[in-house]
């Protein structure tokens, strides 16, 4: 029944056909149980784990690398290659996809976790009444109609309607379903409320929540996935995962790629036709099978076999950074995606705010015979710690708060008139809970008054350990006075009293709700001499005065202190003697925002991040807090920044859109709301962070395009998020956001780094086949430059230190290319000399080396027909491995000098010295060991087809590889000066990295 919340108790029993003295009979279970179905949350079929494998290899690259290995093998084979050689090529491609897969499968099977662990939200038994007899069933075997009895501690195993209360109050903590900072109270009557969310149904039980207080009987009427965490569990459901704005931008990257590969492919194969026929190949088959490798070695150059291993070793050690700022990382693309985050969505309770509620205002009568009347004190500290000054109107520290008699009675009162527990957990190192966060604040606050009678009270109390500490000062009231009977809260009295005796003098101490202790006060206690006197009306629109004040201005959680002496000997008390009060005090509490999410604020506007406080507290305490921490700037007026949810969804289409980009806070909200924001902010081309710790928080976290949980949060929110606050503060997120986009820069470079190294093997090897030379690089040395030399700078390049300004740029557009205009035409020079200068190198072996033939052009491109023609020299002199191995080297030795000018992308080097990342320079230096390993150890050479090079040969390789460094300064120089942003603009249209927009 979706609107129980709106119908009386006795119509939601008659649409049952339940008798609640009785409940169901066993007919109607077995009824119910047909038409509503068991009272558990369905299992969800989890994918295959062979479908997930396959699911890595479904990108076109990895497809062409495949095709590629294993035509490479077929054609070994066809040329009777055997052992090593044959499967040494087909075996590293295949060890790097597997490694890759392995990677997205975990990833994916840590996302179905989360459907698993709402279960555990789940209760496992309820009390329930059937056929006029109380029993306890397992919770699944609930039906609508049951009526089931809950009390303190109970999980609620159902959404059920109250039909009756057993005790004075019934709450209910529903924090994981509404967020919401403190427990609600429950009640009978029916809601007349439109578009009720769960905050506005308070007749309802929901499902997962705890009974915190009281105890009561209710109709069941929701089960399974008919219930409030069911319609989670099917948000989740209706959720599929977005690709990562880099990730959709590689896969564009790639598709363009593969694309361009096939083309230079085929255009080599066709190019060659005439070449078919050469005596030197053995008939026109054979060569269009060699060709046809020669365009198999072209698809391995062109395609970077290292990058998919590069950006996730990249984004590892981004997540290791960003765990020592306590945001655990979870998912790895989505470190990326931090980089442009344009809209961060942070819950109120516990993100921005301690989610310790703490006395920060108090309010006594100072005298009656002078102006002003009232005394008003601050109190310093936010969390649950007994750390923290209390300061007069004026600001200064008082030295010893005791000595106050207004602040020394509401010491008594808050210890005495209280149900809760303030204790240390060492586990944690922090000070924790139990019961209501109001009655701990005040035990907090008897902590921070401290003790009469000691000159050197406070820092006798620092002396003692944390456990000690946490409640010192309460156990020493509760033993200077006994209590001996309590008037518990009830809805009607809004307060609760306690009967006290010390030194045969029996006290009743009470507080409660202003409004209704106020009314019940005849006289004030007087904090200049502790005298009581009588409350005239004067005193009394004063203290009303203060109070509108506190709960309307600071919008602070009031209670009002007072106390009474009782005849001597009482032993009870009744609703009668709540009167004829003495007016101790007023407190002002709240949920204090954290004292660092100002300045993180502050940095997100300056980093063009907009932030937008989504919470289920009411308007008024969510308005209060935006004012506190700065989100609201200088607005007097928050018309048109600050909606409820109910307020939103009665937007015509039109002012919704435009509600969206100026939204600020989004209050009042239930978790389909938050999955509706997220939504409608990406459709307005938003990258949307979302915050939250609930089990109501899952759906919007899974949307969203990042997901951060709260590390004290639900398994749930957890398991649903990519990113996991260790320390719950919003101001970590704000440094991860600076961290991930100093990872994306880096991320850039490299990619960049490995696509002009990569154009240069296209280059070496397209320019070789039109020439008509012999092959400059065979395969395997070309995997060996792309996946050691390549890889190791690559992954370097990472560790470049971010720009000073990272948070003070806007964020980058999701469709802005990686790699576009005037930059694709710098990689392409660089990429082209890279080829050119490799080409150079095997020339140079052949025409000019003391050590080569010194053959001339003619005979280099027309080696094919040698075995037909009378010459001076051996045909084999063109299987000669030194024109490739001093090939080899030029392409090792320029990509290490260009990974150097990706230092930055348009400083020069002389302003970033490369000392400024050891990591680049100890990699170069350990390839380059590699690299003359490979050289000059015997097996290693002969594997690679490679041989020893002579001093003389070393000096060609670097005269050939270092002008690299000084083409790419001409093209920073260019990048820096209105004419490199005017070519930059000329060319903004042909984009390498296809935009988004143009699709549409």
């Amino acid at each position: 029944m979706e609107d129980a919340y709106a119908k009386s108790v006795a119509e939601v029993l008659a649409a049952f056909g339940v008798d609640r003295t009785k409940g169901l009979s066993d007919e109607q279970v077995e009824q119910h149980a047909r038409l509503y179905g068991k009272n558990e949350l369905p299992q969800e079929e989890s994918t295959p784990f062979w479908k997930l494998v396959l699911k890595q290899f479904d990108d076109l690259l990895v497809k062409i690398l495949i095709a590629a290995a294993v035509i490479s093998f077929l054609l070994a084979r066809m040329n009777g290659e055997t052992g090593l050689a044959a499967f040494l090529e087909p075996s590293v491609i295949f060890l790097i996809l597997a490694a890759n897969a392995a990677v997205g499968v975990i990833t994916e099977t840590n996302a179905e976790k989360a459907l698993e662990e709402l279960r555990a939200y789940q209760a496992d038994v309820a009390t329930v009444l059937r056929n006029g007899c109380f029993s306890i069933l397992p919770a699944t075997e609930l039906v609508p109609g049951d009526i089931v009895e809950v009390g303190v501690g109970c999980k609620v195993p159902a959404d059920m309607r109250t039909i009756e209360m057993l005790s004075h109050q019934l709450r209910v903590d529903q924090a994981i379903l509404t967020g919401e900072s403190c427990s609600v109270a429950k009640e009978l009557e029916s809601t007349s409320t439109m578009n009720a969310v769960y905050q506005d149904k308070t007749n309802i039980l929901f499902s997962g929540t705890v009974v915190v207080a009281g105890r009561a009987r209710a109709v069941v009427s929701g089960v399974g996935s008919n219930t409030a965490m069911g319609s989670i569990r099917d948000a989740m459901l209706r959720t599929e995962d977005e690709a990562t704005p880099l990730k959709k931008k590689l896969d564009e990257f790639g598709t363009f790629l593969a694309k361009v590969i096939a083309g230079i492919c085929i255009l080599v194969w066709v190019v060659n036709i005439g070449h078919f026929r050469d005596p030197s190949h053995g008939g026109f088959l054979r060569g269009a099978i060699h060709y046809f490798k020669v365009a198999v070695a072209l698809a391995v150059a062109a395609i970077p076999e290292g990058l998919p291993a590069v950006v996730t070793t990249c984004l590892a050690l981004g997540t290791k950074r960003m765990a020592r700022l306590n945001a655990i990382v979870r998912s790895l693309p989505s470190v990326e995606t931090l980089g442009c985050t344009t809209v961060i969505c942070s819950d109120k309770t516990g993100t921005l705010t301690t989610n310790m509620m703490s006395v920060s205002k108090v309010c006594v009568v100072r005298s009656v015979h002078q102006r002003p009347i009232t005394d008003e004190y601050s109190i310093s500290g936010t969390t649950f710690a007994p750390d923290g000054f209390i300061y007069d109107a004026g600001g200064l520290q008082l030295e010893f708060p005791p000595q106050s008699p207004c602040l020394l009675h509401i010491a008594m009162c808050s210890a005495l008139c209280n149900e809760s527990t303030l204790q240390y957990n060492p586990d944690k190192k922090c000070y924790e809970k139990i019961g209501e966060s109001t009655e701990v604040a005040l035990r907090v606050l008897v902590e921070k008054v401290g003790l009469p009678g000691f000159d050197s009270m406070p820092s006798a109390l620092n002396m003692l350990t944390k456990h000690e500490r946490a409640s010192y000062c309460n156990r020493y009231w509760e033993n200077q006075f006994r209590k001996i009977s309590v008037l518990e809260f009830s809805r009607d009295r809004k307060m609760m009293s306690v009967l006290c005796s010390r030194k045969q003098q029996e006290i009743m101490f009470s507080k409660g709700a202003p409004e209704s202790v106020m009314a019940r006060c005849t006289h004030i206690l007087c904090n200049d001499d502790g005298s009581s006197v009588p409350l005239t009306m004067d005193i009394r629109n004063e203290l009303e005065a203060r109070f509108q004040s506190f709960a309307g201005k600071d919008t602070l959680r009031c209670l009002a202190l007072a106390l009474k002496r009782m005849p001597e000997g009482q032993q009870s008390l009744s609703y009668d003697d709540e009167a004829n009060l003495t007016f101790i005090g007023l407190v002002g509490m709240l949920d204090p925002p954290r004292e660092e999410v100002r300045d993180a604020i502050q940095s997100c506007m300056s980093a063009g991040i907009r932030v937008i406080v989504v919470t289920g507290d009411n308007k008024s305490t969510a308005e209060s807090l935006c004012r506190q921490i700065g989100a609201f700037e200088h607005l007097e007026d928050f018309t048109g920044y600050s909606y409820t949810a109910s307020e939103f969804e009665g937007l015509p289409p039109l002012e919704k859109a435009n509600a969206l980009q100026r939204m600020v806070l989004f209050s009042r909200v239930e978790p389909s709301h938050k999955r509706m924001l997220v939504e409608a902010l990406q459709l307005h081309n938003e990258v949307v962070a979302m915050t939250g710790d609930g089990v109501n928080d899952a759906p919007a976290l899974k949307k969203a395009d990042i997901g951060i949980a709260m590390g004290s949060g639900t398994a749930v929110a957890k398991s649903a998020s990519d990113m996991v606050l260790a320390d719950d503060n919003f101001a970590t997120i704000v440094a991860a956001v600076a961290e991930g986009r100093a990872i994306y820069n880096n991320t850039k470079q490299f990619i960049r780094y490995m696509i002009s190294s990569n154009i240069g093997e296209v280059v070496c090897i397209f320019v070789a086949a039109v020439l008509g030379m012999p092959d400059t690089l065979v395969p395997v040395q070309l995997l060996w430059v792309n996946l050691v030399t390549d890889g190791l700078p690559a992954t370097a390049i990472g560790f470049n230190k971010p720009d000073s300004n990272i948070m003070t740029v806007k964020p980058r557009k999701v469709n802005d290319a990686v790699v576009s205009g005037w930059l694709f035409f710098r990689y392409l020079i660089i990429g082209a000399y890279v080829g050119l200068a490799t080409i150079a190198g095997f020339v140079w072996w052949f025409v000019y080396s003391e050590n080569g033939p010194r053959l001339p052009y003619s005979e280099l491109v027309n080696f094919d027909s040698c075995s037909t023609r009378q010459t001076s020299y051996p045909c084999s002199i063109f299987e000669d491995r030194h024109p490739s191995t001093v090939s080899m080297s030029v392409l090792v030795v320029v990509e290490m000098f260009n990974a150097l000018n990706n230092l930055s992308e348009n400083q020069s080097l002389l302003s970033i010295h490369p000392w400024s990342n050891l990591w680049l320079v100890g990699s170069i230096i350990l390839t380059m060991l590699l690299h003359i390993s490979v050289l000059y150890i015997e097996p290693l050479s002969a594997l690679f087809s490679v041989s020893p090079l002579s001093w003389t040969e070393w000096k060609v390789v670097l005269y050939l590889s270092f002008p690299v460094i000084l083409i790419d300064e001409v093209l920073k120089f260019f990048s820096r000066s209105s004419r490199g942003r005017r070519f930059t603009l000329r060319l903004r249209r042909r984009e390498i990295l296809p935009k988004e927009s143009r699709d549409n």
